[in-house]
């Protein structure tokens, strides 16, 4: 008789765990966000006061409104709102990128890496290679004679005015 009826599914308890912290986690970025890009995150008015209003929560009322925003998101596209907060992070990234960039040519020129200068060439074709070169060597010098590095931030802004014009 036993083996006639068949049993209800229930959830599986660890799916549902993973799936209350993804929303968790999802929550803790929105209250992270600036207002400005949280204009742009597609959800409810209703969660969009939740999350305002957990910016102004400190300790455990803030865990409290964590919780209550984690539920909130049981009701929201979470796939939606996750892809949004990514475009948002990314312009930040892609900047924080192109700057390290900027800062290993630097590094590399002030070493005398001829590759890099190479490289660098070719990447920006209307660079004044006279110019890039006496910047080089001025940072050279002042790395050498542990001076201030005025000539190494003057070749990082003509690097970065390079970048900008492209």
């Amino acid at each position: 008789m036993l083996r006639d009826q068949e049993y209800a599914e229930r959830p599986n308890k660890t799916q549902l765990k993973e799936v209350a912290k993804y929303r968790h986690g999802i929550g803790k970025q929105l209250v992270e966000l600036a207002n400005s890009k949280l204009e742009k995150i597609p959800m409810s008015d209703r969660l969009m006061a939740a999350v305002l209003d957990a910016k102004k929560f400190k300790k455990a009322a803030l865990k409290r409104q964590l919780k209550f925003i984690t539920g909130l998101l049981a009701d929201e596209d979470i796939e939606a709102i996750d892809k949004a907060i990514v475009q948002q992070d990314l312009p930040d990234k892609q900047a924080t990128e192109a700057l390290h960039q900027l800062e290993q040519w630097r590094d590399g020129l002030i070493a005398g890496d001829n590759k890099v200068m190479d490289d660098v060439i070719q990447q920006f074709w209307d660079i004044d290679r006279q110019h890039l070169r006496q910047l080089v060597r001025n940072a050279a010098k002042e790395a050498k004679l542990n001076k201030p590095p005025k000539s190494s931030r003057a070749l990082f802004q003509y690097l970065k005015g390079l970048q900008a014009s492209i």
